[in-house]
């Protein structure tokens, strides 16, 4: 018997799972995300799924690790000081494809070298200025190394890495190691971007491998890589750029495991926000243009993912346009009422009570403000004013609020993260209508009876009854839900048009609902959708009557992400290029720089032999056993005088395998 731990850390839950033989789940369990130590909370999920199952730590044979810090870092803005060596290019340069953005004013160093688009050397390295100016560096936590066309020769890169490791102690990342392409400054700010994180991942590993040992869990540990496929521990440390979107691609690798089904579409409902991915084939699509994060896109292989603001603790809205007060979510995520009631009861009954019986209204009412951190540094005075009326426990808004310039303080701290916001959401309408029974449901109730109150633009009431409202609510998410499924399935479909627009278009929507008039119109999804998340269980049925899909709900859907972190497979990807030289040459591009052949085939074997081997060293050092390979190969002719003339190609070498363990 083989016993697999899986552990997925999320913005606000940390999940764990124990399986038994690759087929059978023994034991799962969420505990909050500790963001002071995430190993905390890892620790308190996996403890939780040891004691419900009664496995030994011992018994564990493979654990493996799926996270969003690496993720979140980047959007945050968050990461260790490093420094750009660029190689070969100009100041200009360090303006394009969000290179700039990546730096953050960090240190750049601009040297002589790099090499042409065949390879040929330009101009010699300027090794010298190199130690110089490293000599004089203060602070770096890495290094990020760019040299022109350096993935049709390396060497540059090369040189320069050695040279860094002579001159200090700080991790390394080549560009050429992370990606085959060209785009010589998306390289660079993908090669920043890996730099910045090594120390922060490393923590979490180390972290995360201490108290498996200290617990008596010994075998190695996995990670998720951002497409779905597994790494080692120290393969992540090394490249963790690569886990970005790890969470995400768990969830797609767990509801395949989950349900068999090998095309759909995959929608992922947490607090914050609904991810969807589409299944192909069994494999989740890849977004071939890497992916996007912190509004900056990588050289990164990920899962083609699409996050929209809407989760089930967004914050409701009254739209007084028009007559009608049209009700919307999102896109923040605020602390729901019937939860701060959990741990402010008297204090949130109390606000509530009072707006109920003040029949003039209270402007805020319903509304909370929840202090995220003890201290603050770097806030103007009247940031820090409005600061400290809240810092010392959460509050009524209207306390906080002394005059309309203090929303805009509010609004800043928000969005540092040192102020969260706490109102009515689709849970705590969920717990009106006792779908869920986990907070106050009394407190949710009084909340819903508050907001009711506001007026629309017709200047009326908009509920009397919260049990209608909180109906209107969840009638809401079931829409928004609907419309950013349909929002997906366009952009794969690739019509003309916005894909947005197309799914929110009147036509859609009357062919959702099956219009017959003169016109017939029928509109629905193709593939079944599988909804994840902990509270796909209460939304979703509606949501696939909705956009006429199939909905298949998994039993264990709300740890999806810790299932696909543990039974997913290792799989390394090895590019390489050839372009053509002149009649009967073709040239073909590695780490040591450009060989020409006379023979085509010749060049391709030679390209597959060397990639093949590549791919198998990385997928045995990543711990995988039974290492299958295969090879995709694409050809690019140009037709010149009517015949065919060869003008580029390339050869990836996937080699994969499930992780090799000891029983």
């Amino acid at each position: 018997m083989s016993i697999l731990l899986g552990v997925d850390t999320g913005g606000t839950y940390t999940d764990a799972v124990l399986i038994k033989d690759e087929t059978t789940i023994l034991a799962s369990a969420k505990s909050l995300t500790t963001r002071s130590d995430l190993a905390v909370g890892v620790g308190n999920a996996v403890q939780s799924v040891l004691n419900d199952s009664g496995v030994a730590p011992s018994d564990i044979v493979m654990t493996s690790l799926s996270t969003t810090l690496a993720t979140n870092a980047l959007v945050e803005g968050k990461g260790g000081k490093v420094c750009l060596v660029f190689i070969g290019f100009s100041e200009k340069d360090v303006t394009r494809q969000g290179l700039d953005a990546a730096l953050k004013g960090d240190p750049l160093i601009i040297i002589a070298g790099g090499h042409d688009h065949s390879g040929n050397e330009v101009t010699s390295l300027e090794e010298q200025a190199l130690r110089d100016q490293l000599k004089v560096l203060e602070g770096v936590s890495g290094f990020a190394i760019a040299a022109q066309f350096s993935t049709r020769n390396a060497s540059h890169e090369i040189r320069v890495r050695d040279i860094v490791r002579d001159v200090t102690s700080a991790p390394v990342t080549c560009s050429h190691e992370l990606s085959a392409k060209l785009g010589g400054p998306k390289r660079a700010m993908t090669a920043v971007l890996n730099a910045r994180l090594i120390g922060m991942i490393d923590h979490l590993v180390g972290a995360t491998e201490t108290h498996f040992k200290t617990i008596g869990i010994t075998c190695p540990m996995m990670v998720v890589r951002g497409d779905g496929a597994l790494i080692s521990a120290d393969q992540a440390r090394e490249k963790p750029i690569e886990t970005i979107l790890s969470g995400p691609a768990a969830s797609i690798v767990g509801a395949r495991w989950l349900t068999d089904e090998t095309d759909a579409l995959v929608s992922d409902i947490g607090g914050t926000t609904t991810d969807v991915a589409i299944l192909r084939n069994g494999r989740p699509m890849i977004d071939p243009d890497g992916a996007m994060v912190g509004g900056l896109r990588t050289m990164v292989e990920a899962v083609s993912m699409r996050t929209f603001g809407l989760g089930g603790d967004s914050q409701v809205h009254l739209s007084r346009e028009g007559l009608a007060g049209e009700i919307s979510l999102g896109p923040r995520r605020v602390m729901p009422v019937s939860l701060l009631a959990t741990t402010h009861r008297d204090m949130v009954h109390d606000a509530l009570d009072s707006a109920l019986g003040d029949e003039r209204g209270q402007e805020f009412a319903g509304q909370f403000l929840v202090p995220m951190v003890e201290n603050s540094t770097g806030l103007s005075a009247r940031d820090q004013a409005v600061f400290d009326r809240i810092v010392t426990g959460a509050l009524p808004m209207a306390m906080a609020v002394k005059t309309r310039i203090d929303l805009g303080a509010i609004e800043r701290l928000v969005e540092a993260g040192l102020v969260m916001q706490a109102g009515i959401t689709p849970s705590d309408a969920s717990h009106v209508l006792g779908r869920v029974d986990v907070w106050d449901r009394s407190a949710a109730y009084k909340a819903l009876s508050v907001f009711g109150r506001m007026r629309t633009g017709a200047g009326e009431m908009l509920s009397d009854d919260p049990d209608d409202l909180a109906r209107r609510i969840i009638d809401q998410l079931t829409e928004q839900t609907a419309e950013v499924l349909l929002e997906a399935a366009f952009s794969d479909e690739r019509f003309d048009g916005r894909a947005r627009d197309l799914a929110r278009h009147i036509l859609v929507k009357k062919g959702m609902s099956h219009h017959r008039g003169v016109v017939s119109l029928d509109v629905g999804l193709n593939l079944p959708v599988v909804g994840l998340g902990a509270s796909a269980h209460a939304y979703y049925d509606a949501v696939g009557d909705r956009v006429n899909a199939q909905m298949i709900l998994p039993l264990h859907g709300g740890v999806a992400n810790a299932i696909g972190a543990v039974v997913g497979q290792i799989t390394m990807r090895e590019l390489g290029l050839i372009e053509g030289a002149g009649d009967g040459a073709w040239r073909v591009f590695g780490e040591d720089g450009p060989v020409v052949y006379n023979d085509q085939e010749e060049a391709y074997q030679t390209l597959r032999n060397a990639l093949g081997s590549q791919a198998i060293i990385a997928a045995k050092q990543a711990g995988a056993a039974d290492i299958q390979v295969r090879f995709e190969e694409d050809v690019q002719e140009a037709t010149i005088e009517g015949r065919s003339v060869f003008v580029k190609g390339s050869v990836l070498a996937i080699a994969s395998g499930r992780p090799r363990i000891t029983v």
